[in-house]
């Protein structure tokens, strides 16, 4: 699969979560971005920050990346396997951009 269709701040998101930089992956959102986790919701960096270190890079969890589809302009659904300490399997992750950062992520139930 050819990630390099992907836009940049989605294949940070990945990166930066498998490599457990929590600077570079909060760098990754714009300042009002929102994080829906199965219907928890998270709004601006210091929440997604929290929702980081209890769900995501503080769980160790590692994403390889199975499928992708553009949406529209400026979402892309990203279908991630991911594994670590707290949720394992395969879970589709809406992305939206805006000026080149995640505005909006959802994960959805698979």
């Amino acid at each position: 699969m050819d990630d390099l269709l992907l836009p940049t701040a989605i294949t940070n998101f990945i990166a930066t979560t498998n490599e457990a930089d929590s600077e570079h992956f909060i760098a990754q959102f714009t300042p009002d971005a929102v994080l829906d986790d199965w219907g928890t919701t998270y709004q601006g960096v210091a929440e997604i920050a929290k929702w980081n270190q209890t769900d995501n890079i503080g769980k160790q969890s590692y994403f390889e990346l199975e499928d992708f589809t553009q949406d529209d302009a400026q979402t892309w659904t990203v279908q991630l396997q991911v594994s670590g300490q707290g949720f394992n399997g395969s879970s589709p992750f809406r992305m939206t951009l805006a000026n080149d950062l995640l505005a909006r992520v959802e994960i959805l139930p698979d």
